[in-house]
């Protein structure tokens, strides 16, 4: 009997643990990673040049590449100066990590991710956001063909960064409950293990005991964003990770962006909003709950939004995102109907 399976795209190695970073010699020597000694190094003109030292004396005969920003145009430059390079190593947070994911799939080459702290799902996404004529945009790209997270870094770094990523997989629940909806409403196909990928990414860290200073809660927080970002990979889509929380978040940058927050505090409102605007109370109450011990914005005013401006972001949001179909399109509320609702989410909070 013949069996019936399928493959994914997934880094070849995954190294979550304090110290990390100075095991990426080993990764390197991989010749499935690293086929040679010819290894670019993308690092941002911030923060990342404090890890520069330590890298050379791990890859001696590496080229650094400096990026200032996080834009198409600086992502496009420095893949095509790749072209005499066999793999690249992007180290650094979002902006660099995306910049370095394109950068390598344009060059045809693989690339190791050093995630330097966990704002973000996009570490083993193969997804990147890149800004090109003040808007942000998606780009599909390869999955890094392998991942380091070292913990003694990303703890040394701002606990607003940490908390970021906390909301950005607690969004997750939002994202596939939207995913399940279209499904249900329109037919979608919604691919079962891409959705408990994601899920559990969630889960885990909505029912972890523990907080940002606890080693274990940390280590939950890192393979939770990992974990997103193969639920990408297997949907082919970021559909498990993104819905009306995103629409929202992405709305807020678009028609508020001197109001712009971190993107995990948006989506973690956003996240919160859809979930009342579903009626799933206990859903709402252990989301709130954990946002809040967390630290984590809850309420648009949190954000520095006034109610108005919070509606105003909503009823833009599905813009954001036409081919999406989440709660959002579902209850597809008029002015006068979304500002009594966002008004009792205000007032419910």
């Amino acid at each position: 009997m013949s069996l019936l399976n399928r493959t994914f795209p997934a880094p070849l190695h995954v190294d979550i643990s304090a110290g990390a970073l100075n095991r990426l010699h080993d990764v390197i020597s991989d010749p499935r990673v690293a086929p040679d000694s010819r290894v670019a190094v993308i690092i941002s003109t911030g923060s990342g040049l404090a890890f520069r030292t330590q890298i050379e004396k791990q890859i001696p005969h590496a080229d650094f590449f400096e990026l200032s920003d996080g834009s198409l145009q600086s992502a496009k430059a420095i893949a095509a100066s790749l072209t005499k390079y066999s793999s690249v190593v992007g180290v650094g947070g979002g902006r660099v990590l995306d910049a370095a994911k394109y950068a390598a799939s344009q060059a045809n080459l693989p690339m190791i991710a050093v995630a330097t702290n966990l704002a973000h799902d996009g570490i083993a996404s193969p997804v990147s956001i890149l800004e090109h004529d003040g808007t942000r945009s998606s780009h599909g790209v390869s999955v890094p063909a392998a991942v380091l997270i070292d913990l003694d870094v990303v703890r040394s770094g701002p606990v607003r960064f940490l908390r970021a990523g906390i909301g950005d997989v607690l969004s997750n629940l939002n994202a596939v409950a939207d995913w399940e909806l279209a499904r249900d409403v329109n037919g979608e196909e919604v691919d079962g293990l891409a959705a408990s990928m994601s899920r559990t990414a969630a889960t885990s860290l909505l029912n972890h005991p523990g907080t940002i200073e606890d080693p274990g809660f940390l280590t939950t927080l890192a393979e939770g964003l990992v974990l997103s970002g193969l639920a990408m990979a297997v949907a082919g889509t970021s559909r498990p990770c993104s819905g009306a929380c995103h629409e929202i978040s992405h709305a807020i940058d678009m028609v508020l962006p001197e109001k712009s927050a971190p993107h995990g505090e948006q989506v973690a409102v956003g996240a919160l909003f859809a979930t009342y605007l579903r009626g799933a109370t206990e859903e709402f109450n252990q989301l709130h709950d954990a946002l809040f011990r967390h630290g984590l914005p809850t309420s648009p005013k949190d954000l520095g939004l006034t109610t108005e401006q919070f509606a105003q972001a909503v009823a833009f949001a599905p813009q954001t995102r036409p081919d999406r179909f989440t709660i959002l399109e579902h209850k597809n509320l008029d002015q006068a109907e979304l500002m009594r609702v966002v008004s009792d989410f205000v007032a419910a909070l």
